[in-house]
């Protein structure tokens, strides 16, 4: 009888235990509620420009050439942007920073991000007359850094050098989080630098890729791909551009690994939406 009762008393002490652990110390799950994000490829032709937001939060990667600065500024101006925390240059060739100068003289700047590198070209130059003129500074791109405007975080994971003999490979590479959904972007930077990043054992899986370098072969290595395992694929360039983006090579890797494919020659401006579990995607047209 004694041991009965002993057994008896073990076992009320053990779901004593289990109860007061599910219920003071095991956390219960909390649903990602940090609201809508959007994230806008902005149709510039051949040339990168996308912007995003959050809450009253922007950051604006890239600005597309010089000769498309209205159609970003209008483009900002009809999202309700009026301030923008960040502005990043991933690399200073024209298809991606041409129309920044614009951008920094009609728009509330918080900070400029730019990479190691110059071009001798009038678009550079203007650039740096408008971050002159309005009194703001250059900050440099350092790999495992964030960048940070409200709920937005940006992880930097390249260039992990501040020398290239070819200035796409300058190309700032960052990847948003955001509750369970992440997109990476990509500049210009080529093979050797996505090499570097897996090298350098970076976590670069997302949801979203914005495919390096408009589509060019140079780009979008099969180890790179297989580390981003993205869903989504999206492609800026201009239809029929002289340099045959989106090259072959890289619409074959794509498909064989049945990653939905949105391109801004084709479809104009695309947004995705994420509430941190599901992106959606619109496009202009």
């Amino acid at each position: 009888m004694k041991k009965a009762r002993s057994i008896v008393v073990t076992v009320l002490m053990l779901l004593a235990a289990i109860l007061y652990a599910v219920f003071f110390l095991i956390e219960p799950a909390v649903d990602f509620d940090g609201g809508e994000l959007t994230v806008t490829f902005i149709d510039v032709g051949q040339g990168d420009s996308i912007l995003i937001q959050q809450g009253g939060n922007a950051i604006l990667i890239d600005s597309g050439a010089f000769h498309q600065r209205e159609r970003v500024i209008n483009t900002l101006d009809s999202l309700g942007v009026t301030s923008l925390d960040y502005v990043i240059a991933t690399h200073p060739h024209a298809d991606h920073m041409g129309a920044m100068s614009a951008v920094i003289d009609t728009y509330d700047i918080g900070h400029v991000m730019m990479p190691y590198a110059t071009n001798n070209t009038v678009a550079f130059e203007r650039m740096l007359e408008s971050i002159a003129n309005n009194n703001l500074r250059i900050e440099r791109p350092v790999p495992g850094n964030m960048i940070i405007a409200g709920n937005i975080e940006l992880e930097i994971v390249a260039p992990n050098a501040e020398r290239y003999s070819n200035l796409n490979n300058h190309s700032i590479i960052t990847r948003l989080g955001w509750g369970d959904t992440s997109f990476l972007f990509t500049g210009d930077a080529e093979v050797l630098s996505e090499n570097e990043v897996l090298e350098n054992g970076f976590n670069i899986s997302a949801n979203v890729l914005d495919v390096g370098h408009h589509g060019s072969s140079t780009s979008t290595s099969e180890s790179f791909l297989d580390a981003v395992n993205p869903e989504f694929a999206i492609l800026s360039l201009a239809a029929g551009n002289k340099y045959g983006h989106p090259h072959v090579e890289v619409m074959e890797r794509l498909e064989a690994r049945n990653i939905a494919v949105y391109r801004t020659d084709t479809m104009g401006t695309i947004t995705l939406s994420s509430d941190g579990t599901n992106i959606s995607v619109t496009t202009e047209r």
